[in-house]
């Protein structure tokens, strides 16, 4: 059985926080904070692996295609999220740049 060595999850886990950043941005104009960034994007990059998995199998795409999956399946996943919340903003209500 092979275990997960500490450089494959600081990999994994700054994957994650890019990937949910940028997919924060996009889907609700701004980031979810630092935890659920990384939450979102290593969710993100599990839904975008098993995607791309069936439509091209055994591919690998290096660091940046990492990122670029985690993000597709990131903002796939807080979508619909989105789309299950009746459209309300997910983390918290709050919106926009300057709300305190």
């Amino acid at each position: 059985m092979d275990t997960v060595q500490s450089h494959h999850l600081i990999a994994w886990l700054i994957i994650g926080a890019i990937a949910g950043a940028l997919a924060g941005r996009l889907v609700e104009g701004r980031g979810l904070g630092c935890l659920a960034n990384v939450v979102v994007g290593i969710a993100g990059a599990v839904i975008g692996g098993v995607i791309l998995d069936q439509l091209e199998p055994n591919a690998s795409y290096g660091f940046l295609g990492s990122i670029v999956v985690a993000f597709i399946g990131a903002s796939l996943l807080l979508a619909v999220l989105r789309l299950l919340s009746g459209g309300r903003p997910l983390g918290g209500g709050r919106s926009g740049p300057y709300v305190r």
